[in-house]
């Protein structure tokens, strides 16, 4: 590992348990990490608090403080967070003795679409890429001018496009071999024990090249000179894990419904325990997530659909993603389930209970909906 005094301070935003995930293995490997605390939970400064994270009141002072921000909300608030960090870019001053102008690089990690994320692309007035990674500028060279140069603030934004593949990071204690989200590498390094998502990047600027040491860490991988490809990767692999979540809800509820759970699961104890396993994992572990899927699942079916194809090329309809969208609302909104936090569960901890869970919200729903006629 460098030496902790030459790591580069990274922003994190925000802390749910992706970001706390991944704050934690930055700080467990001496990097710094800063996040911006004005109007968040309770939940999310002990998070924060636990994983060592700086903690700074404006959105000014992360981007002061930081030499890379990764963006990971939810994906409804990835354009307007991107907006967040544009203005405050512009209201930055730095100290009259700083010698050059600082690049902050602004790494897009949430689940949006290859359109959307070019739509935030745009904002920070990202140029073109050249044909080969080598001749992509250097962050150390101050003379380019490849990305126009802030009119004032003294912070010039580069904008990276990014994606999570896989679940949180996890140090050792908590690995699991049978986990579907490990990255089994070779410990050639003293994070290689530590379970970790995957990160791909796309664009203009190679963090690979920029920073190995702290991509090596983040398993962050260089897949493209175009932004979107990233985020296209992302909702293809998303379109596998998540539909599929949706898809189990879909299952579970409707047997419970029809009086079956239990032969299904029987059924699939015999001809698939795999699939059985896979089933139980999905639904159980989507209740604390299911609000911030909703709208992924747009993003995923405006991706299918070719919303973001110049040609228009995309073959799927657009409303079976939708349908996943609105399983995932249902579940947010219409039951119990919607109250469930990761690390605090109550409800849904077996795929039965998340079975009876749904079972019981659309009926209270249907009661709501005849007294409201």
């Amino acid at each position: 590992m460098p030496g902790t005094q030459n790591l580069p301070k990274i922003g994190i935003l925000s802390l749910g348990d992706m970001g706390s995930g991944i704050a934690r293995l930055l700080t467990a490997h001496g990097y710094p990490v800063v996040t911006n605390i004005a109007g968040r939970s309770k939940d999310t400064l002990a998070r924060a608090e636990s994983a060592g994270v700086t903690l700074v009141p404006t959105d000014e002072a992360l981007v002061s403080a930081s030499t890379v921000i990764l963006s990971i909300v939810p994906p409804r608030d990835a354009l307007e967070t991107a907006r967040r960090i544009l203005v405050a870019s512009r209201n930055v001053s730095l100290p009259s003795e700083t010698k050059r102008e600082k690049d902050v690089f602004f790494a897009d990690m949430n689940a949006i679409s290859p359109r959307s994320v070019k739509e935030i692309a745009a904002l920070f007035d990202t140029p073109r890429p050249s044909s080969s990674p080598s001749s992509r500028t250097s962050v150390d060279d101050p003379t380019s001018t490849s990305t126009p140069r802030p009119s004032s603030g003294g912070v010039t934004i580069r904008f990276i496009d990014g994606a999570v593949l896989g679940g949180p990071p996890s140090p050792p204690s908590s690995q699991s071999a049978s986990s579907p989200s490990s990255s089994p590498l070779e410990k050639t390094n003293p994070w290689d024990s530590w379970t970790r998502p995957l990160l791909p990047t796309s664009g203009p600027y190679v963090l690979p090249q920029l920073f190995p040491s702290l991509s090596s860490l983040l398993n962050i991988s260089h897949i493209s000179p175009l932004i979107g490809s990233a985020s296209a990767l992302k909702m293809c692999f998303a379109s596998l894990s998540k539909g599929y979540a949706a898809i189990a809800t879909q299952a579970v509820t409707t047997a419970k419904r029809h009086g079956v759970f239990a032969e299904l699961e029987d059924s699939l104890q015999q001809l698939a325990p795999a699939q059985l396993a896979r089933m139980r994992s999905a639904v159980v572990g989507m209740p604390p997530k299911a609000y911030r899927w909703v709208h992924e699942m747009h993003e995923i079916s405006a991706t299918h659909a070719g919303q973001d194809d110049d040609e228009g090329e995309g073959f799927a309809p657009e409303f079976m993603f939708r349908g996943a969208a609105e399983v995932f609302r249902t579940v947010a909104e219409d039951t119990v389930l919607g109250g469930e936090k990761v690390g605090k569960r109550v409800r849904g901890q077996t795929a039965e209970d998340v079975a009876d869970a749904m079972v019981e919200g659309l009926r209270e729903r249907k009661r709501t909906r005849r007294s409201e006629t």
